[in-house]
């Protein structure tokens, strides 16, 4: 279980968030690994003894450098975001790729199973919607906390199933950033394991309307080790494209 310290700006939200999500509350800053630490600017991911800090800040930082400059344009392709589908992001992490979908104006359902991150990405997620320049797009994301592998059934009884799922499973960085590095290090402590990448492909293949559509580093592996149906690929990253088991008469 993951430990979240409160320092005494930390606001109430903050807490009912930690309640929520299981995390367990420390009087003071924990003598080794990965923690939340909740201020009055809102939750972080820290680690003992280092001052750096990672926060989800979908008002700043490289998601405004995206929303203002560009970007995301193969993901759009890769998606087929022309068509205005619904999507959701299986593996939630710290909600970039789904502020990028929602960017190009698309509904998004993001699931996350770890709690220290969904609760990360809720305490972003609540922030941005406070935002005016950023707030009309927050709200097209709606969070569910648990592993897709296991929810996306249920889900698609419950609201319909998507268009497109859209998974993003760890996997190891090769970015040569500092900050960058830094910032996954913490992700990578906090997270750990993998998720069961079989089961995940597979839930999202039977739910998907249109596509599922798995972003991976250029030259990696295919998720679970099934070659997808075609690919969009980039300078380093590509996206695999796999039909439903399931799709949807037009």
């Amino acid at each position: 279980m993951t430990f979240i310290h409160f320092t005494q700006e930390a606001t109430r939200e903050a807490r009912e968030a930690a309640e929520y999500f299981g995390l367990r509350p420390s009087a003071n800053e924990p003598p080794s690994g990965v923690y939340l630490l909740a201020d009055a600017e809102g939750i972080s991911l820290c680690r003992a003894g280092e001052k750096g800090r990672v926060r989800v800040d979908f008002g700043g930082g490289a998601a405004q450098y995206r929303r203002l400059k560009g970007g995301g344009e193969l993901i759009a392709k890769a998606v087929n975001h022309t068509s205005q589908p619904t999507v959701w992001d299986g593996t939630g992490g710290l909600g970039r790729d789904s502020f990028v979908l929602a960017s190009l104006g698309l509904s998004v359902r993001t699931f996350e199973q770890n709690p220290a991150v969904a609760c990360l990405l809720a305490d972003g997620l609540k922030r941005a919607l406070q935002q005016p320049e950023v707030a009309e797009i927050a709200g097209r994301i709606a969070l569910q906390f648990g592993d897709a592998g296991k929810l996306l059934p249920m889900a698609a009884e419950q609201f319909g199933r998507p268009d497109v799922v859209y998974l993003d499973p760890m996997y190891p960085e090769r970015q040569k950033s500092a900050a960058v590095k830094k910032e996954m290090a913490y992700f990578h402590d906090l997270v750990g394991a993998a998720q069961d990448e079989a089961a995940l492909l597979s839930a999202a293949r039977m739910v998907a309307k249109k596509r599922v559509v798995v972003k991976r580093p250029r030259l990696g592996e295919y998720l679970n080790g099934e070659k997808p149906a075609y690919q969009y690929t980039g300078k380093s990253t590509r996206f695999d494209v796999y039909l439903p088991d399931n799709p949807a008469k037009d």
